[in-house]
């Protein structure tokens, strides 16, 4: 049976990538543009990671010092390999793309540099096939979109349990957006979701706000009935005031996610290093208590 494995796999492979045009190789590139290996890293004595800035739940600092989840994922990992662990917070950019190109495989033109490893970064079959110059390891945890609300707003969903769905009867679904206000993080996934669904009154009740933390503000204080967005921001943000759920989202294929890290692909012993440390942290419910720790629920990854 090992032998009939060993035999298919690489036809597997091909095939789940056959038709996929791979992105840009780097050329020319010298040693110190693409990091460090993982007998570097542990001589040095630290990592690098980068991790989104103001992004709470998941990076962002207070007083100089990293908190969030990203952070307890960066600080696990270094432990595992016996270093100190080292936050460099970056900006989001226009794409995923360019995140991993400025952060991962090459560096911003103008002073840039590549970290060790990159924390939250979404993991999908098809797009690992096109950008070869990255290893997509480490996934961690699942995402999705859901619904926080106001208590005062549907008090019809006081007390309800969420079925097997995710679904809280009485609370709102995308479609009472037609007619409730709703609070999104603006040129968000949620955002473009919502603007994309059929009805004429539906824009008219978006408010759009720079970060969901404004989002959820905006819910807590009574200036929207409901706030769309990842369940993870929304849980973290809520208060007594507010209910989350995750019912059906018809016609949203991108509605869950799995999330990982990524290393440059010279690296792949490190990646592999990482991955276990991840690993280790799934089985012993390391990862899961990071999630509690910030008041959200932890979804398990599809690895």
């Amino acid at each position: 049976m090992l032998a009939l494995l060993l035999c298919l796999s690489p036809g597997l492979v091909h095939a789940r990538c056959e038709g996929v045009t791979p992105g840009q190789r780097p050329q020319n590139t010298s040693a110190q543009d693409v990091g460090q290996t993982l007998d570097q890293i542990i001589e040095r004595g630290w990592i690098e990671f980068a991790v989104y800035e103001d992004f709470p739940p998941y990076s962002w600092e207070v007083a100089g010092k990293p908190k969030g989840i990203d952070i307890g994922i960066g600080e696990i990992i270094a432990q595992s390999l016996g270093v100190a662990p080292r936050f460099r917070f970056v900006q989001s950019g226009e794409t995923l793309d360019a995140d991993l190109l400025n952060y991962v495989w090459k560096g911003a033109t103008i002073g840039g540099h590549v970290s060790n490893v990159m924390l939250r970064v979404p993991y999908n079959s098809e797009y690992t096939c096109r950008v070869e110059q990255v290893v997509f390891t480490g996934q961690y945890a699942d995402e999705k979109i859901g619904i926080a609300w106001s208590r005062q707003a549907y008090p019809d969903a006081e007390g309800m349990i969420a079925d097997a769905d995710g679904r809280v009867e009485g609370a709102p679904v995308p479609a009472f957006f037609r007619f409730d206000t709703v609070a999104v993080e603006n040129d968000s996934i949620a955002d473009f979701y919502l603007t994309s669904l059929p009805g004429g009154g539906l824009a008219d009740k978006i408010q759009r706000f720079p970060t969901m933390s404004d989002a959820m503000t905006a819910v807590k204080s009574g200036a929207v009935m409901a706030a769309m967005g990842p369940v993870t921001q929304l849980q973290s943000e809520a208060d007594e005031t507010v209910g989350v759920h995750s019912p059906p989202m018809p016609g949203f294929a991108a509605g869950r996610w799995t999330l990982g890290l990524a290393v440059h692909m010279q690296h792949r012993d490190l990646g592999y290093a990482v991955d276990d440390a991840i690993s280790a942290a799934l089985a012993d419910g390391r990862i899961k208590a990071l999630y509690s720790d910030y008041g959200a629920d932890f979804l398990p990854p599809d690895r």
